[in-house]
C-alpha cells in the first residue's frame, strides 16, 4: 500500500486554492488509509474502531436486506401480473435483475445527492468530510418504496441533509434520525407516494429495464413486444390486468380493516410468507431472519445497544398484550395477537438500525431503557390507532430523539441527587 499512499501524496490538490477537491480528495483518502496522526502530548488512546469503521461495519450489516429487497422488489412485480407464481425460484434471474435495475437508481441518486451536499458543506466549512451519510445513505434506499420517484427521493435526501444534520453542525449533531427524515419529508408531503396499498409494488419498466433489454419476454407474454408505442401506459396495462385475487393490500392494511382475520383469510398472506418477507413493503424491511442476522452482527460488535432493542421489545409486546386484553373483537386491529405485530411490518428492522442510532438516543444506560420501552410502546399505539397510518415505528422513533436528551437530563440528574444525598447521609 506503500506505493499507492506515495502517488496520492503527489496529487494531493491545495487546500487554499481547490478546497473543494482538496475535500474531495481527502474523502478518498481517508477512505482507504487510516488517519496518521495522534495527539502531541499527554496519554492518547489508539482504537482500531473509529467512526469510518462502525459506519462500514453498520453498512455491512444492511447487505443481506439489499440482497433479499432486490428479490423481492422483483417478486412482488411478477406476481402483481400472475406471472412467475411458481415458487421462490421460478423466474429468480428476472426477478433478481428486475430488483436490481429498479433499486439501483434509488441508491445512486440517493448517494449522489446526500453526498454532494456532506462534500459542499465540507469545502465551505474547511473541513475533512465526515463519514455520518455513509450508514443514513445506505438505509435510505431500504426504507423507501420500490417505485418512489427519483426526484421525490432527492427532494427528501436534500431535506434530511441540509434541514437535519448540516443546519445543527453536521455528523453527530443532529437530533433526529436523518434516514428517517427523508422518509417522513415523502410521508408528509407526498402521502399517497408512501401510504396507500399499491405503492409498495413497482408496476413499470423504466428506461434500465429497456435498455438492458430484460422485459423482451415478459412483454410479449402480455402481448406489449411494440415496447415504444406502448411503453408510456404500462403501469396502466398492468394495473387493468391485475389477476382478480390479488388486491395489492399490504398485511397491515388489511389488519387495520379487518384484525388478524382479514389478514389470514385473504389467501394472499401466510405467517410463513410475512416471515420469510415475500410480501409487499419497504424494500429492506420484509424479510425478519436476515434483518435479525444482520441485528446479530451489530450485537457481537458492540456497536448497537441491546438495552434500547429489549426495552423496545418489551413496550413493544407490554402495549400489544394491553390492548389484546382490552376487546374480544377479532375483526379490529386492536385484537391482532400481539406476537403476529412482529411478523408484519417493520418494527424488528427500526429496532436494529434506526432506534439504535447512537447520536439520536439516550446516552445514559436508565435512559437507553426509558426510550426503547417509549419507542415500542408509542409505536405499537400509533400503529394500532392512527386510522391514517398503519405502522407506527417512523415516527415513534422521531418522537422519543426529540425526547431523547431530556431523558439524559433527567437520569443524570437523578444520579446526581442521589449520590448527594449519599454524601450527606456519610457526613
Amino acid at each position: 500500500m506503500k506505493p499507492i499512499l506515495n502517488f496520492l501524496e503527489k496529487i494531493e490538490p491545495d487546500k487554499e486554492k481547490s478546497p473543494f477537491l482538496h475535500t474531495l480528495f481527502d474523502g478518498f483518502h481517508t477512505f482507504l488509509f487510516s488517519p496518521n496522526h495522534v495527539t502531541k502530548d499527554g496519554v492518547h488512546v489508539r482504537d482500531a474502531m473509529d467512526l469510518k469503521r462502525t459506519m462500514v461495519l453498520v453498512v455491512l450489516a444492511l447487505q443481506l436486506c439489499y440482497v433479499f429487497g432486490t428479490y423481492n422488489i422483483g417478486h412482488q412485480h411478477y406476481l402483481a401480473l400472475g406471472l412467475h407464481t411458481e415458487g421462490f425460484f421460478d423466474g429468480l434471474g428476472a426477478k433478481l435483475l428486475y430488483g436490481l435495475l429498479q433499486i439501483l437508481p434509488i441508491f445512486i441518486v440517493a448517494h449522489v445527492v446526500g453526498l454532494g451536499i456532506e462534500f459542499y458543506f465540507a469545502a465551505k466549512k474547511g473541513h475533512p468530510i465526515e463519514e455520518g451519510f455513509l450508514v443514513s445513505g445506505a438505509l435510505i434506499p431500504l426504507i423507501m418504496p420500490p417505485d418512489i420517484p427519483l426526484w421525490m427521493l432527492a427532494l427528501a435526501v436534500a431535506f434530511a441533509v441540509v434541514i437535519g444534520k448540516e443546519a445543527f453542525g453536521g455528523t453527530g449533531m443532529n437530533v433526529v434520525n436523518i434516514a428517517l427524515l427523508a422518509r417522513v419529508f415523502v410521508f408528509f408531503a407526498y402521502p399517497t407516494e408512501i401510504s396507500g396499498d399499491l405503492c409498495w409494488v413497482s408496476y413499470d419498466y423504466n428506461l434500465l429495464h429497456s435498455i438492458f433489454g430484460m422485459q423482451a419476454g415478459t412483454l410479449e407474454a402480455l402481448g406489449l413486444d411494440s415496447l415504444p408505442e406502448k411503453f408510456a401506459s404500462f403501469k396502466a396495462f398492468a394495473l387493468a390486468n391485475t389477476p382478480d385475487g390479488w388486491t395489492g393490500a399490504t398485511p397491515l392494511g388489511l389488519a387495520a380493516k379487518g384484525g388478524w382475520d382479514a389478514v389470514i383469510s385473504s389467501s394472499q398472506y401466510s405467517p410463513s410468507q410475512m416471515w420469510w418477507g415475500t410480501i409487499p413493503g419497504s424494500i429492506g424491511e420484509t424479510c425478519k431472519p436476515l434483518v435479525l442476522l444482520g441485528t446479530l452482527m451489530l450485537l457481537a460488535t458492540k456497536i448497537a445497544s441491546w438495552r434500547v432493542m429489549l426495552s423496545m421489545l418489551i413496550g413493544a409486546v407490554f402495549t400489544g398484550f394491553i390492548m389484546n386484553i382490552t376487546t374480544g373483537d377479532p375483526t379490529s386491529f386492536l385484537g391482532v395477537p400481539w406476537q403476529y405485530h412482529f411478523y408484519m411490518g417493520s418494527f424488528f428492522f427500526a429496532m436494529a438500525f434506526m432506534a439504535t442510532d447512537p447520536v439520536t438516543a439516550a446516552s445514559t444506560n436508565t435512559g437507553k431503557w426509558i426510550y426503547g420501552f417509549f419507542i415500542g410502546s408509542i409505536g405499537m399505539i400509533i400503529r394500532v390507532l392512527n386510522p391514517a397510518y398503519p405502522e407506527g415505528w417512523m415516527l415513534a422513533i422521531l418522537f422519543m430523539n426529540v425526547f431523547a436528551p431530556l431523558i439524559d437530563h433527567y437520569v443524570l440528574e437523578s444520579n446526581i441527587s442521589k449520590r448527594l444525598k449519599r454524601i450527606t447521609s456519610a457526613q
